[in-house]
């Protein structure tokens, strides 16, 4: 979901590059920019999940953006960076072609997405947002990154030990 600021109704979103495309994340889901690192593959995972690494202590998993959203492969260059995000209680690398900028969007500039085909749920995109000439699909990262599909974050939580 993308957060709106209480008082003004803008958003802010985290923009990024996927081959051609541009792409927006709520800013309230980024913990932190990195440079692309080796990761531990991990046996029998998709292809679009490339590993794990250590972070800190904390064990990532890494996806593959440009695989996940069936967009070809990609070389992994000095542009290529993880965007780590904080999902609920669950920290999750997601690679990109690069990042951009912080984009702040009034209301008017976000329009609802249309049906679209490809590797994208429509459930997870939360709509396009033009900033003069450019448009910004903009993501659900939380929906996308829960999905039943992914199988990164467990829908149902494990009872508390008393």
């Amino acid at each position: 979901m993308v957060e709106q600021s209480t008082q003004t109704g803008d958003i802010e979103v985290l923009s990024f590059r996927l081959g051609a495309e541009e792409y927006g994340i709520s800013i309230l889901t980024v913990q932190e920019i990195r440079g692309y690192d080796s990761v531990t593959r991990i046996a029998n995972a998709p292809a679009w999940l490339k590993g794990v690494i250590n972070l800190r202590g904390q064990i990532v998993p890494i996806v593959d953006m440009r695989l996940r959203f069936k967009l070809g492969s990609a070389g992994y260059g000095s542009f290529t960076v993880v965007i780590i995000l904080n999902i609920g209680r669950h920290v999750i690398g997601m690679v990109v072609d690069s990042v951009s900028d912080v984009v702040t969007l009034a209301p008017e500039q976000v329009r609802p997405a249309p049906a679209m085909g490809g590797g994208i749920d429509a459930e997870c995109l939360h709509g396009l947002g033009t900033v003069g000439e450019r448009m910004l699909i903009l993501l659900d990262i939380e929906r996308l990154m829960t999905a039943p599909d992914m199988g990164l974050v467990a829908t149902e939580a494990l009872p508390l030990a008393a």
